[in-house]
C-alpha cells in the first residue's frame, strides 16, 4: 500500500500523468459514472449494461486486506437493478490467519428519483447478507443480516459531482468467535466530491463515517466509531464494442478515532453490453 517514505503524491503522479495524456487525445463524450471507492453513488445500471467490480484493500499497520467481487445487472430496466459482493479477506485478529471468504451480499436497488443524465439521483437499496463466513475466525457474523442505504447523487455545476449516503445494517443473534450471541446494529454516513477534470478523468475525495457494535459477551454488545478520508483517482478506456475499462486508485487515511490508519485501494471496473 505505503510505505513512510514515499509520500502518496509521488505515487499517484505517474497515473496521473498518464490518465490526463489519454483523456486529451479522447473527443468530448460523457462523464464516467462509475461506483465510487467508499460512497455509493445513485446510478443504476442502463438496460442490457452488466458491470464487473473487483475492489482490494490493504491496511498498512495491520496487514489485513480484502477483495471483494461485485456483478451489478439491470432487471428488465434501470428501474430495478440486482447485485452480489463476494468478499474474500485476510484478518490479523483471526485466530488462523488465513484467508477465508466473507459474509456474501444480495443486493436489490430502485432508481426511485433521477439517473445519470438528471442533477439528482436517489436509489435506494436493500441487502441481505449471508452468513457464509465463519464466525469462530472472525470471518463473519455467524446470522443473517439486513442491510437499507440510501445513496443520493447530485450534479455541482458542470464539473463536480456530489454523493450522500445513510445506512444502517441489522444483524439479529450475530454470534462473535467465543459463540455468544447478541443482536448488532451497525450505522453508515458517507459524502463524496468528484472532479470531472475531464470526461474519462475524475479526481475524487471521500469520507466515511461507520459506528458498529461488536459483541462482548451473551447479549452483550460495544461500539466502534470509525473515520477515514479517501483520496484518490479514476480514468477509464473506452472501445468502439462498447466496453468500457475503469481502473482507479485510492488511500483511505484514518481521522479522529481512526488516526494514524493508513491503507491502499485498488478499483477495477468493466462495464459492457450483453
Amino acid at each position: 500500500m505505503m510505505t513512510p517514505t514515499s509520500s502518496p503524491l509521488h505515487r499517484l503522479l505517474p497515473a496521473l500523468l498518464l490518465a490526463t495524456s489519454l483523456a486529451a487525445q479522447e473527443k468530448k463524450e460523457g462523464p464516467i459514472q462509475d461506483n465510487s471507492f467508499l460512497v455509493e453513488e445513485a446510478y443504476n445500471q442502463e438496460t442490457g449494461v452488466v458491470q464487473h467490480i473487483s475492489t482490494f484493500t490493504r491496511y498498512q499497520e495491520t496487514k489485513d486486506w480484502i477483495y471483494t467481487f461485485t456483478q451489478e445487472w439491470p432487471v428488465f430496466s434501470q428501474k430495478n437493478q440486482f447485485s452480489f459482493t463476494l468478499p474474500w479477506q485476510r484478518l490479523d485478529a483471526s485466530p488462523d490467519r488465513k484467508q477465508a471468504f466473507g459474509d456474501v451480499a444480495l443486493n436489490w436497488r430502485y432508481q426511485l428519483v433521477g439517473d445519470g443524465e438528471a442533477p439528482v439521483a436517489f436509489a435506494p437499496r436493500l441487502s441481505v447478507l449471508l452468513p457464509t463466513g465463519d464466525e469462530k475466525t472472525g470471518y463473519g457474523k455467524g446470522a443473517t443480516g439486513y442491510q437499507v442505504n440510501l445513496p443520493v447523487s447530485f450534479t455541482l455545476g458542470g464539473s463536480f459531482v456530489g454523493h450522500f449516503n445513510a445506512g444502517g445494517t441489522l444483524t439479529p443473534r450475530a454470534r462473535n468467535t467465543d459463540g455468544d450471541r447478541a443482536t448488532t446494529r451497525d450505522y453508515m454516513l458517507g459524502q463524496s466530491f468528484i472532479w470531472l477534470a475531464n470526461p474519462r478523468f475524475n479526481v475524487m475525495l471521500e469520507y466515511i463515517y461507520t459506528n458498529a457494535e461488536v459483541i462482548t459477551g451473551p447479549g452483550q454488545t460495544q461500539r466502534q466509531g470509525a473515520a477515514y478520508l479517501n483520496p484518490g483517482i479514476r480514468w477509464a478506456y473506452n472501445f468502439p464494442s462498447g466496453l468500457q475499462i475503469v481502473p482507479g486508485i485510492a488511500m483511505p487515511i484514518g481521522v479522529g478515532a481512526s488516526r494514524g490508519e493508513k491503507a491502499i485501494f485498488l478499483y477495477l471496473s468493466f462495464e459492457h453490453p450483453f
